[in-house]
């Protein structure tokens, strides 16, 4: 590799591993735990933090909510922002990235309170943009149910422009602080935005002072045609899922071909693949753990369970040893439904939910020794081409082991290589850090 790629990390404010013998009790409600998380990838140059939201209780799965509620898989989920409040002001150069959902938020509400948190968090706050995917979020939001997907990208890109519309209604320059004139700002650059489109009409200006990144970093992930050509409208930085080597860099050039058709650098915006490394002491240590994991009854329960309330497609109603009957379409995340069906492959399910060993966030297998996922992900970049990887879990679940393993295993052997940042750069913001390489 001749230049460094950048690393993130996934999780959601949810039960820790809470069976697992490395948990740590399944009552993180306090923020602790998660804090103590964001201060390791921190130590460890993480670029960001993403907190992973969904705003239902499952009920796709068997056609209830047992399993989700009875599996603690998807619910219970508490509010990111406050978690990333708790983050933020308990580091000071990792990102911090929270889910706000153009589905539950005014454009309004979600600019004012990206604004404050990037000036509490001293320009290290990032937006994750997303639309919400599934029926019973949108019932609890007084919709009977979601507008097809190419509606909601319409209405994002719409509900984006809105709030970039915003954080430019007060120049960066508005706040004097003149005490001898007593001026705090000067109203010539506070200015309405008297926005009306298709979707949203909003007035403004935004009531906010400019934070230090005036406009907060926006992260996105969109696996379909039409949410790659959003994300690259619109993202500083994208989460991705691809199926192998070649499929992450067919991704990647296609976003920054977009990106370039929009009249944007492409060199601006990150595409960081989700990966779900596997770490033992030895490559056989690691392969042994991840045949544990994929084999148990409870971890291909989980799978489905979650594939079903990102689908909303009850997986419980298929036969574990037959294949697929047919190739599935969802209104919701279809992206992940295609990765996780491998329509064509005749395998049936329980072997694609085996042979999906990282669950639905793995877009290469990562198993062995920290040198030796080290090494291999040197390679897949330099195939690649760039930028970078969202390192997280299969389920999204959490021990403190797990995080030890990368922060103290796997990173070191990373920047032992060269292959990525030992120290944060000079900059103090997000979008300084992520543009630094």
């Amino acid at each position: 590799m001749t230049r460094k790629f950048h690393l993130a990390f996934i999780f959601n404010f949810t039960p820790d591993d809470w069976q697992g013998p490395f948990g740590t009790g399944g009552s993180p409600w306090d923020g602790t735990f998660h804090t103590e998380v964001a201060q390791a990838l921190e130590r460890a140059c993480f670029d960001y933090v993403i907190i992973e939201d969904k705003l239902m209780v499952p009920e796709s799965y068997g056609g209830s909510s047992q399993a989700a509620l009875k599996q603690a898989m998807v619910v219970p989920k508490h509010d990111p922002v406050p978690l990333a409040v708790a983050m933020g002001l308990a580091t000071s150069r990792l990102g911090i990235v929270a889910t706000l959902s153009t589905l539950a938020y005014p454009p309004f509400m979600t600019a004012r309170l990206a604004s404050t948190m990037d000036s509490m968090l001293a320009g290290r706050f990032g937006w994750n943009i997303v639309t919400s995917a599934e029926n019973l979020a949108a019932q609890n939001f007084g919709m009977d149910e979601l507008p097809p997907r190419h509606v909601r990208y319409e209405m994002a890109d719409e509900y984006v422009d809105v709030v970039k519309q915003l954080f430019a209604s007060w120049d960066s320059d508005a706040v004097v602080l003149d005490r001898e004139k007593g001026v705090y700002a000067d109203h010539t650059k506070v200015r309405p935005i008297h926005f009306q489109g298709k979707y949203f009409r909003v007035r403004g200006p935004l009531n906010t002072v400019p934070s230090p990144q005036h406009r907060p970093a926006f992260v996105q992930a969109g696996a379909s045609p039409r949410g790659r050509v959003f994300a690259a409208r619109n993202a500083d930085s994208i989460i991705a899922i691809a199926n192998g080597v070649r499929s992450m860099r067919q991704f990647r050039e296609d976003v920054r071909k977009h990106a370039h058709d929009f009249g944007r650098d492409p060199d601006d915006i990150k595409v960081l693949f989700c990966v779900t490394p596997v770490l033992g002491e030895t490559e056989q240590d690691a392969r042994d753990k991840q045949a544990r994991m994929v084999s148990s009854p409870e971890f291909i329960q989980d799978i489905l369970a979650q594939t079903s309330a990102l689908t909303e497609i009850d997986f419980a109603r298929f036969d574990l040893d037959q294949p697929l009957p047919h190739k599935l379409e969802t209104n919701g995340e279809q992206g992940s439904l295609d990765k996780f069906q491998q329509w064509g492959s005749g395998k049936t399910l329980r072997e694609l939910v085996v042979d999906g060993a990282g669950g639905l966030v793995s877009s290469v297998d990562l198993v062995g020794t920290p040198d030796q996922v080290a090494e291999r992900m040197g390679e897949v970049m330099e195939e690649v081409g760039g930028d970078g990887f969202m390192l997280t879990t299969p389920l999204l679940r959490l021990n403190r082991r797990y995080i030890a393993e990368v922060t103290d295993g796997l990173v070191p052997a990373l920047q032992r290589r060269g292959l990525t940042r030992s120290v944060y750069s000079p900059g103090n913001t997000l979008k300084e850090n992520l543009r630094e390489f």
